[in-house]
């Protein structure tokens, strides 16, 4: 009775905890009777709302006068049973002996049995197990009070491990010993124990018990197990994910790299590993998973949806409400991109690609994800759609790409140190400064290799994407799926550079003249010129390196001798480089001086500026060379409609209309301008801006006239004739500059007898309002007369026009000056008649105006 009572006074513990855990009996005091009373009479209700329980063979511990009464004295001797200790004694035995670390006497088969008895028991209810019920009794009243095991075996347990960050200390480390327990055999879950026991008979009958080799057998056979055990397996790998001891197969095998490079870590809330929606991840964006992902806790037990989840954080990091929830996704992505083990979606996807062509390969420092990438065009469906995806997400901070941060840390420190990182910041910065002496080899091309990448779908340009959203929607609509993972092969790129002055967004439109620089100077960097000029690259280019043009200009060296599909797209990139000053970068230097001077006001793009300049080339202190770079441009221009811009945009319904043919001729033959210049009067019919485009073109010319240009030959007799021979013979002098258009004017005007396909070019570069009477010069010449008449009839004491001082037939102001002068006449006329009636009329006579004043 003596030895009873003590038992009762240890397990009651306090009045208020009924009959909770006894202290309990050594093995060799206590009677078989006495333990079968107390184990039918001993009941625990420390947490209530747990609801009230037997005590495990009456003292909450394995029984000590069982199969275990040999191991309990061998190993066990000097301990009391009850609260589980015998248990944890044991257990403790079992560990070592499995790690071969004891040597002699081993625990009996039939000890082994009832330890485990003993835990699946306790595991059904908290309250039969005294020391876990004790440390959490006020954590469960906080939260989880709701749960219960009477309804719902092992709820309680269950509760608290979800809520483990928000536990007590001492409550924490007893649930930690539960999951612990659990990881090495699922049966001490008793959630997981009840729906998954016939899935582990039916899947896992050849695998051998304990040390989690059941739950590693059911993750590994997650397809066939039905939706209740596999959402437990789920929960419990999820709790796992918190910590790493919880994994035993991720423990054996990361034990020395622990013990090596985070032996100062505490283990526990993703401390130590890191890995899909981990447990600190889920707590911190929270708000951020239902506010932004529209994602609930439920959701997240679901892996597709677990996914998304994860996809969703990660494509909307910058919306993230929580700085702390941006950063943990932020290092997601950075880890993800560096090992392809923390991508899951691209793990699992490459699978088989992996063991094909990266076999030997290392994880780790991105090296399987650029094998992978050097093996693209062999690689599964399934692989290259998760590949391509995982580098449209890495595009937007260098910090996702490992290689370049690598490669170009000093780059970063010298030439970024100041440049903020995301939003593809970084990586403009290093692009350029691609030219910089100081540049290493390395990072050079790794930005390069970048640059090339992102030629080939406009998803991979992180800045443009994102600033030509809502013009690729309006303009581009259609060539490419944004849905699909495939990449779309720089169409949408063409389209938006060949619709840049349709587009309204400042931000897209600098992104595209961004591309197209890229594009000049990187035959690369032009993914479909890329592949239609790779045969005739290898053949005249091999030995040119890619960069600054050097490779286009070497195309368009052999023009000629190129395929006809590569002299296409080198001609296409052309018509690009000659819309915009800074894509032709030795114009651009050579008349850097005069764009300063003369047209400093003048916005590029359009061919604005080099239109300025060129009206500009007659001036004084034009500098030679830049006329030298001009006159190259012209003679390319003039020959061939598609390099002018605005020909190309305002004439192509005439040029589809009316020179259909023409289209078809040898280019640079100036076939498509010489045919709007025979049929200008339908056209001007069509289309007023074309013709005013046409007639800038001609005058242009003209005006840089050279002999045997195939636009201007037709003028070239008359030019020898009726033009100054000193001039003429003083190619590129100052006078030389303006002089055939000056002449050719005046000769149209005087009457002189110019060809008729030269008389309509004149005509076609004149303005529109000359052009009539360029047409009908002697309906001017009696104007003139007549204006003069007037103006003599009115008094006037100057003339405007004396017929009979001029030379010959013509009025004695010249070029394209008479032109508007002659315009100007009937306007002029018209107010001579006014005045001459007027004074006629007596209206303007002179008189006086007498006004009287008096009072008001």
């Amino acid at each position: 009775m003596v030895v009873l009572l003590a038992l009762l006074l240890v397990a009651g513990g306090s009045a208020a905890e009924s009959s909770s855990a006894p202290a309990a009996s050594n093995a060799t005091t206590a009677s078989a009777p006495k333990l079968k009373a107390m184990k039918q009479q001993l009941k625990s209700k420390i947490i209530p709302t747990a609801g009230e329980a037997e005590l495990p063979n009456g003292i909450g511990d394995v029984l000590p006068s069982g199969a275990c009464k040999p191991d309990a004295a061998a190993f066990c001797k000097d301990l009391k049973a009850g609260d589980g200790r015998l248990a944890a004694c044991l257990s403790k035995r079992l560990q070592a002996e499995k790690k071969g670390n004891v040597a002699g006497r081993m625990v009996s088969s039939g000890c082994m049995e009832d330890v485990a008895k003993y835990k699946i028991a306790r595991s059904q209810n908290i309250n039969k197990d005294p020391a876990l019920a004790r440390a959490c009794k006020d954590d469960v009243a906080k939260v989880c009070q709701s749960s219960s095991d009477t309804s719902t075996p092992g709820s309680v347990v269950a509760c608290l491990r979800t809520n483990s960050r928000k536990l007590s200390p001492s409550c924490q480390k007893e649930v930690l010993r539960t999951q612990l327990e659990a990881a090495n055999d699922y049966r001490f879950d008793a959630r997981l124990f009840a729906t998954c026991d016939a899935a582990v008979r039916e899947h896992c009958a050849n695998v051998d018990p304990g040390d989690g080799r059941e739950l590693d057998c059911l993750a590994d056979n997650s397809k066939q197990l039905g939706w209740a055990c596999l959402e437990e397996v789920m929960r419990f790998q999820k709790e796992a994910s918190d910590d790493i001891r919880l994994s035993l197969r991720l423990f054996k095998r990361c034990v020395n790299d622990q013990k090596k490079f985070c032996k100062d870590v505490e283990p526990g809330h993703m401390r130590v590993q890191v890995g899909g929606l981990d447990t600190g991840m889920q707590e911190a964006c929270e708000q951020d998973l239902q506010t932004t992902c529209s994602t609930t806790a439920d959701d997240l037990k679901d892996e597709k949806k677990r996914q998304t989840a994860i996809n969703c954080l990660q494509t909307f990091k910058d919306e993230l409400k929580s700085q702390e929830c941006r950063d943990k996704v932020h290092r997601k992505m950075k880890r993800a991109a560096r090992d392809i083990r923390f991508d899951d979606v691209l793990a699992n996807a490459c699978v088989e690609d992996r063991k094909t062509f990266c076999n030997d390969v290392q994880p780790g420092s991105a090296r399987v994800i650029r094998c992978l990438q050097e093996n693209r065009g062999v690689l599964s469906k399934q692989c290259t759609a998760a590949l391509f995806d995982h580098e449209v997400k890495m595009a937007e901070d260098i910090d996702f790409k490992y290689p370049m941060r690598k490669a170009c840390a000093w780059e970063v420190s010298t030439f970024c140190p100041n440049v903020p990182h995301g939003h593809a910041r970084v990586i403009r910065c290093l692009q350029s400064k691609l030219d910089h002496e100081d540049m290493s080899k390395e990072c050079k091309d790794e930005v390069n290799r970048g640059l090339n990448r992102a030629a080939t779908d406009y998803r991979l340009n992180w800045r443009l994407n994102h600033a030509c959203e809502q013009d690729i929607t309006a303009l581009c609509s259609g060539l490419c799926s944004t849905s699909s993972s495939q990449p779309c092969g720089g169409v949408v790129l063409h389209c938006l550079s060949e619709k840049q002055d349709n587009i309204t967004s400042q931000a897209c439109q600098e992104e595209i003249f961004y591309y197209q620089l890229m594009e000049v100077s990187d035959f690369r960097n032009d993914v479909i010129l890329a592949e239609a000029c790779r045969q005739d690259v290898e053949k005249y280019c091999k030995d040119v390196e890619p960069g600054e043009g050097r490779v286009h200009a070497c195309l368009r060296h052999q023009l000629n001798f190129i395929s006809e599909a590569c002299r296409a797209e080198e001609n296409k990139l052309a018509a690009v480089e000659y819309r915009d000053i800074r894509l032709r970068p030795k114009l651009a230097k050579v008349c850097s001086e005069e764009r300063s001077v003369f047209c400093r006001d003048v916005r590029p793009g359009r061919a604005r500026v080099i239109k300025c300049l060129m009206e500009a080339m007659g001036k004084p202190n034009f500098g030679a060379d830049c006329r030298e770079e001009l006159h190259a441009r012209s003679e390319v221009v003039k020959n061939d409609y598609r390099f002018d811009s605005g020909i190309m945009d305002s004439c192509a319904d005439e040029v589809d209309h009316l020179c259909e043919e023409a289209k078809t001729k040898l280019r640079g033959t100036a076939a498509v301008l010489k045919c709007l210049i025979q049929k200008f009067d339908e056209a001007n019919n069509m289309c007023q801006a074309g013709c005013a485009e046409l007639s800038r073109a001609v005058r242009f010319a003209l005006w840089d006239y050279a002999s045997g240009s195939p636009l201007t030959t037709v003028c070239d007799a008359d030019v020898q004739g009726f033009c100054p021979k000193s001039t003429a013979t003083r190619p590129g002098g100052v006078f030389t500059i303006g002089v055939a258009g000056h002449c050719l004017s005046k000769a149209l005007v005087e009457g002189k007898p110019l060809a008729p396909q030269c008389k309509a070019l004149v005509l076609v570069a004149a303005p529109k309002d000359s052009r009539v009477y360029l047409r009908y010069p002697e309906s001017a010449n009696a104007l003139v007369a007549r204006l003069a008449d007037m103006q003599r009839a009115a008094g006037l004491e100057g003339v405007l026009v004396d017929p009979y001082k001029r030379q010959g037939s013509a009025v004695t102001v010249t070029g394209w000056v008479a032109l508007v002068c002659l315009a100007s006449i009937g306007v002029v006329a018209v107010a001579a008649l006014v005045i001459v009636y007027r004074r006629v009329a007596g209206i303007d006579k002179a008189h006086t105006q007498y006004v009287k004043s008096g009072d008001a």
